[in-house]
């Protein structure tokens, strides 16, 4: 006679305010087809040990499972849920100017530069579900364009203007920095993303994540260069909570050393370690100090060419 199934235990309830608020909004957002994982709580980093997309849900057991462990933020991964999500920052210090190209059209927020590209374009910006951040940010939710898997950018657009798409993720409504909580306006589902915005991360002149942009680069130097951006980045990827910072710096430092001998683009490389300093959940501010002061030190040191 085989042995009765054991029972799963049923998550216990919370009772914690802000606790049930984190877990409510979890929910809400796996109704609306997005998939969630755990941020560590009042923070913006993954809580999980490795594949935070993988733990990227919208089933709601699971959903309660986690949630009932502690107050955790919500992450949403934008690759799993079709999204491409338009960040929109502000400049962090009184010195953190725009360039000459939108400071004299009058932009100094990312959401003016958009409105900015937007009307170079002849459109509007169009409205759609979006997630004010504590700082005064914007998170505008599209949906991918039809057969296209648009990845993470840094400034292709503009000037404080970042996407997270495919192996990327951003802190879902509800979630709590300090006390200040990231808010909602409007509803999903969102509409599909503009033309002019896919047109304006796709086009030539738009830096190519699978390879270094066109330039002044020694053909034979090209693989050996992609390889050691390529390793690079998935280092600082796997980097643990406690060392990213450390390993932000030590990437910029040997691409620095490729960019000193012309064999890597700086401001492909920039791009991308910014890019993935984002995904790891280091604030973009401390992020460019290091990665200037990692490349800077490696272009002194410039890599001998194979």
């Amino acid at each position: 006679m085989s042995a009765p199934a054991r029972r799963r235990r049923r998550p216990r309830p919370v009772t914690d305010p802000v606790h049930q608020l984190l877990c409510r909004a979890a929910h809400w957002h796996a109704d609306q087809g997005l998939f969630v994982f755990p941020l560590a709580p009042g923070r913006k980093v993954p809580a999980v040990d490795k594949d935070w997309e993988s733990a990227a849900t919208t089933d709601h057991l699971r959903i309660a499972r986690t949630w009932q462990q502690a107050p955790y933020n919500i992450g949403v991964a934008t690759g799993p849920s079709g999204l491409l999500v338009v960040d929109l920052d502000l400049p962090k210090t009184p010195d953190d100017l725009p360039p000459a190209e939108w400071g004299s059209r009058g932009a100094a927020t990312g959401a003016e530069v958009l409105a900015l590209v937007a009307a170079d374009h002849t459109v509007g910006v169009p409205g759609t579900y979006t997630v004010i951040t504590p700082s005064g940010g914007q998170h505008l939710y599209f949906q991918q364009p039809a057969g296209r898997e648009l990845g993470n950018s840094a400034g292709r657009i503009g000037w404080k203007i970042d996407t997270r798409g495919h192996g990327g993720y951003v802190v879902g409504a509800g979630s709590l920095i300090g006390q200040r909580h990231y808010t909602a306006t409007g509803q999903p589902p969102a509409p599909f993303l503009p033309d002019w915005i896919t047109q304006t991360l796709t086009t030539p002149e738009a830096i190519d994540t699978a390879r270094p942009a066109p330039g002044p680069v020694p053909r034979h130097t090209d693989a050996y260069a992609l390889a050691a951006l390529t390793g690079e980045l998935d280092k600082l990827l796997a980097a643990t909570e406690g060392s990213r910072n450390d390993a932000l710096n030590a990437a910029a430092f040997v691409l620095g050393t490729l960019i000193g001998a012309d064999m890597l683009d700086e401001a492909t490389t920039r791009d991308e370690l910014i890019s993935a300093a984002g995904r790891i959940g280091l604030p973009r501010t401390e992020a460019e100090r290091t990665i200037l002061s990692g490349l800077t030190a490696g272009k002194r040191n410039p890599r001998a060419r194979h």
